[in-house]
């Protein structure tokens, strides 16, 4: 019995590792954006066309590397896009946000009409298996005989930590603290914002791609289902920190995993409206969160980059 349990228990992280993968992803882009002081409400919409367009590309190669190339470049295309709009001509960056993400939702349901009209297998990305240390209980199958896409997650991890106490770090913090003082000591502000921007938003195309081409390898209208909008919430959870969305991250992956796993189960655990509350914790989980951060002693906890949303123009003060 104890086995069963613990061999339940560790395809249950597992498969919430792979599937918290493309979260954490898109999370690690909008930090880096959001650090600078670029908010970007248009991750979901960004994931949508980085799903279609690694999806439509592997589809035609049957090669899903280049399929994950091309969606990082589909979303870092829109950031671009993004960073012209909000950085150069300083438009609202809630409602150019919300306008990405209906731009990139309705140019992946167009372009990816075909291809969900007529359904196709892929040639998935790679399981990655490391010898012995695979066999550790309970951690090995998570961590040592998983998707590419999570070893992409971890990569991605370090290099937002370094980044993070790097010199650029330090930069894209006063970017996004106080431009004024930052551009005062010569630091390229309007760089550094498309910079973050372009990153951020590729990562978001990434992470879609991650979706389509490992966690659920087809392409449907809606396919992220709502799991961009988690990462932007993620980046709030978390404290504009990568450590704290890697953790949450693999807990909102356990949640949308754990309905499956429940279904084999008694009566009661495999419950379908049991299934759907799990589902619907994530997002419960960030609205009562953002709920708690305007209480009065709260708000600084869950404070965001001082500049976060405001236009950048030289001479204007914070």
């Amino acid at each position: 019995m104890a086995m069963d349990t613990l061999s339940q228990l560790s395809h249950l992280l597992a498969a919430g590792v792979t599937r918290a993968a493309p979260l954490l992803i898109a999370a690690l882009g909008a930090i880096t954006a959001e650090r600078a002081g670029v908010l970007n409400l248009g991750v979901e919409g960004v994931m949508l066309l980085g799903a279609m367009t690694g999806f439509a590309t592997t589809a035609a190669t049957a090669n899903p590397w280049l399929g994950l190339g091309s969606a990082l470049l589909a979303g870092a295309a829109l950031g671009l896009l993004y960073a012209v709009v909000v950085v150069s001509l300083q438009a609202d960056q809630v409602v150019s946000g919300l306008a990405l993400g209906f731009v990139g939702t309705g140019l992946s349901a167009v372009l990816g009409a075909p291809l969900a009209a007529a359904p196709q297998k892929i040639v998935e990305l790679p399981q990655l298996s490391i010898p012995f240390l695979q066999q550790i209980p309970l951690l090995g199958r998570a961590l040592f005989a998983t998707s590419v896409i999570v070893y992409v997650a971890f990569i991605l991890l370090l290099i937002t930590k370094l980044l993070d106490a790097s010199r650029w770090g330090l930069h894209i913090t006063a970017v996004g603290e106080n431009p004024s003082a930052a551009d005062a000591m010569g630091v390229p502000v309007l760089r550094y914002r498309y910079a973050c921007t372009i990153w951020g938003s590729g990562l978001a195309g990434l992470a879609g791609g991650g979706l389509s081409l490992a966690i659920t390898p087809m392409w449907v209208d809606d396919l992220t289902a709502g799991q961009g909008w988690i990462a932007v919430g993620l980046v709030v959870v978390a404290r504009w920190r990568a450590i704290p969305a890697a953790w949450i991250a693999l807990l909102f992956g356990v949640l949308r995993r754990l309905p499956l796993e429940l279904q084999g189960m008694s009566a009661l655990l495999g419950n379908p409206k049991l299934g759907y509350l799990f589902e619907m914790l994530p997002y419960l989980g960030t609205i009562v969160v953002l709920v708690i951060r305007t209480r009065p002693g709260v708000g600084k906890y869950f404070a965001p980059p001082s500049a976060l949303g405001i236009p950048y123009v030289r001479g204007m003060q914070k």
